[in-house]
């Protein structure tokens, strides 16, 4: 993956440069259409996604709860405690996303790790 790609999605901008080329050499970037079920509420959560364009619904219950677009992220919660799904994220236009395994969350360098649990925290805290 593009290390300049990356840097664009906000929890990635100050990630140092050589901690970045290694994420980018185990990021996937995948894509799906409008109107495809990205994640589903209750499955197991094995992957972080990023948006990189286009937007997605949160929907918990069959109610949308919020709007992602590029730069967002979801399955957070469940990649650092191992979870399940606590929503079904929608793709409300065509979207490009980049995906991290459970265990590419594991290879995290330690500042990114802990930028990512301050993610889950804040979240956690407004929900």
């Amino acid at each position: 993956m593009d290390v300049g790609r990356l840097r664009s999605i906000p929890l990635f901008a100050d990630v140092p440069d050589g901690d970045l080329r290694r994420i980018a050499t185990f990021a996937v970037e995948d894509s799906a259409g409008q109107g495809t079920t990205l994640v589903r509420e209750g499955d197991y959560s094995t992957e972080l996604v990023a948006i990189q364009e286009g937007t997605a619904e949160v929907q918990q219950h069959g109610k949308t709860i919020a709007t992602l677009g590029p730069g967002d992220i979801f399955g957070e919660t469940g990649v650092l405690e191992k979870g399940l799904r606590n929503a079904s994220v929608v793709a409300t236009s065509p979207i490009r996303m980049v995906k991290l395994t459970t265990w590419d969350i594991k290879r995290l360098a330690p500042e990114t790790l802990a930028r990512l649990r301050e993610v889950v925290d804040e979240r956690r805290v407004a929900g």
